[in-house]
């Protein structure tokens, strides 16, 4: 590792850590807070629980499970024994994707038609509306419990109203028993903004539930409160399921780890985008993931004209460690259902919130100092003093902001930097396009289903390889919703607070849990800032921006977006555009900025 990178990235913490790692004291931590309950004490009840674990900005294929060179072995160990979907989606960003994973329809229809700002149109208020229901909100009249620990997204934050907030449609309001994480969409993975336990803004340091030795890690706080959620669940409410919701903000920018684990990918990505892109790609053949006859999409960067190549290289490095330790903490929750004896009637779902990330963020102004100053330049924050804005303007110790070029990401908690486009072009291999687009790099996902008691190992509608079960059914956030109801033996509410709910859009998957095909009976829709799309068997029609046009591609000959058909099948892409355009009436979709034209006022949030 050249010099710059061990001083400015590890070796500080690493002094400071001496000869007790962080995840030493976190097991011993979470050993002496919580209860140790024998294995044979409980038995779960008879209707599943439901984890729900999503992370927020990767690609494709980051995980080892899809093909990635990251380290996830519990995520893979989840896959091999359970069932991995490969043709999943979202809506290609992080508020519209909550909005309708959590409600079973689409984000238009639940108030997130784009962000967090009021357009003045009921699919764009940016705030979850009352005529949808949350899966927690569905699951408690069926006995559930809910917890939730990480990103919520679906509401305002307004920064400015930090003492009497408005919680109306905070998780405790939707159905949720127990509440950790931000309200925010963004932010410091060492100090975040609108950090939040229950209805209360709090901060990592004057929080006297969780204290863990060593560093507060966002990533480790969401994965050791889920586990406190679970045994604390099976300790005082044995008798009754439980749906959790955990929403890291991995692997988000701004690129932050701790120090053991970027330690782990110190040079791996030193030989640049090609070497890491290619061995995905064979990884992925030999998976059974890429048909050989798909033309994957072309290669974003240049590693030879890269000048700051050591510092691109850290970025990856920093961003592959952030997943890792988020895989760590599934394993630990992995671990307390085990313990627990939750974990052959639990359904644990891991999917993705859109593809990778391929924004500038603090990629291009410089802001401060490349280097750290030797000390602190700034007064320190008290320990009751919220961290208020998504990019502070300090750390709580006092450094201040610093970002751009050269300014090495990693431990650091007032470094704020992304990891760019053509690292995001790797993440997505073997497809094109990003975040915010909805060609398959912006809305492919993985979906890992694991389920002991409910996940068949036999099935017509399964692909068998080494690493477990593969299942081709097309299938959309839409169909979570559908799933809990169906696997719960629950009812969905005809009325919320006075409000007719809009029936869900999703069916369930339990058919391939059960081996079987899915039996749709209609498209996949997809729209976010102008960027549309419909999935419709085999064939996707899709465009990018509001004056793009559609194009059309047969997704089991070329699910790389290669070969455009539009103009040699004209029916069919006549048909297509004939059912998007029904389905944007029906669901409240309008032309992006479209409001601004009929003079309706934006409120930014």
């Amino acid at each position: 590792m050249a010099p710059i990178r061990a001083v400015l990235c590890r070796l500080p913490f690493i002094l400071a850590l001496s000869t007790l790692t962080a995840m030493t004291l976190r097991k011993l931590l979470l050993g002496a807070t919580t209860l140790v309950i024998a294995a044979s004490a409980f038995a779960a009840p008879k209707q599943p629980n439901i984890i729900l674990i999503m992370s927020d900005d990767m690609g494709w294929s980051d995980i080892g499970c899809y093909g990635g060179e990251i380290e996830t072995p519990h995520l893979d160990a989840l896959a091999k024994g359970g069932l991995r979907f490969t043709q999943f989606y979202n809506t290609g960003r992080c508020c519209p994707t909550r909005a309708s994973l959590l409600t079973g329809l689409y984000p238009h229809q639940a108030g997130i038609g784009h962000m967090m700002g009021d357009y003045g149109l009921d699919g764009y208020r940016g705030d979850l509306n009352r005529e949808c229901v949350t899966i927690a909100e569905a699951l408690r009249p069926a006995g559930y419990r809910n917890y939730m620990a990480g990103k919520w997204h679906v509401t305002p934050y307004i920064s400015k109203e930090l003492e009497n907030p408005d919680t109306s449609n905070w998780p405790l309001q939707r159905g949720f028993d127990r509440f950790y994480g931000t309200i925010h969409g963004a932010g410091s993975l060492f100090d975040p903004n609108s950090l939040s336990r229950g209805n209360r803004y709090i901060t990592p340091e004057n929080d006297p539930e969780y204290q863990p030795e060593g560093t507060w890690y966002y990533t480790d706080a969401i994965s050791d409160n889920t586990v406190r959620y679970i045994r604390e669940h099976v300790e005082q409410h044995p008798d009754q399921p439980f749906f959790s919701y955990v929403a890291y903000t991995a692997a988000h920018w701004p690129m932050h780890a701790l120090p053991e684990d970027i330690a782990k990918y110190e040079g791996r990505y030193d030989g640049g985008y090609a070497p890491t892109r290619e061995a995905r790609l064979k990884k992925l053949k030999k998976m059974k993931l890429l048909p050989d006859h798909w033309e994957p999409a072309p290669m974003v960067g240049n590693w030879d004209e890269v000048e700051l190549k050591e510092w691109e290289a850290a970025c990856m490095e920093v961003y592959a460690a952030m997943v890792d330790n988020m895989d760590q903490g599934i394993g630990r929750i992995v671990q307390a259902l085990k313990d627990t004896n939750q974990f052959d009637n639990t359904l644990i779902l891991f999917l993705q919130d859109n593809g990778g990330c391929a924004e500038v963020f603090g990629r291009d102004k410089p802001v401060g100092p490349v280097e750290r100053p030797d000390a602190p330049t700034l007064p320190p924050l008290g320990k009751d003093t919220l961290q208020t804005e998504m990019v502070p303007e300090q750390s709580r110790d006092g450094y201040p902001l610093r970002r751009g070029p050269g300014v090495m990401p990693g431990w650091y908690p007032e470094v704020e930097i992304g990891y760019g486009r053509n690292w995001a072009n790797v993440s997505n291999t073997p497809f094109k396009e990003y975040k915010h687009y909805v060609h398959e790099g912006g809305v492919s996902t993985p979906l890992v289903a694991h389920w002991p008691a409910g996940i068949s190992k036999k099935g017509d509608a399964f692909r068998k390889t080494k690493q477990g079960n593969l299942h081709d059914g097309p299938a959309h956030l839409i169909d979570v919703m559908a799933t809990a109801l169906d696997l719960a033996g629950a009812e969905y509410p005809t009325e919320n607070q006075g409000n007719a709910t809009k029936p869900v859009e999703g069916i369930s998957l339990k058919a391939a849990f059960d081996g079987t095909e899915l039996n749709r009976g209609k498209p996949i829709y997809f729209e976010h800032e102008g960027n549309r799309a419909v999935r419709d068997g085999q064939w996707k029609l899709v465009a990018k921006g509001v004056n793009g046009t559609w194009e059309l591609y047969d997704m089991e000959a070329d699910r790389t977006e290669s070969n455009n058909l539009i103009e040699s099948q004209p029916e069919l892409a006549e048909k297509m555009i004939a059912q998007y355009d029904a389905w944007a009436e029906h669901a409240g979709v309008v032309p992006f900025k479209s409001w601004a034209k009929n003079d309706k006022k934006k409120k930014k949030k």
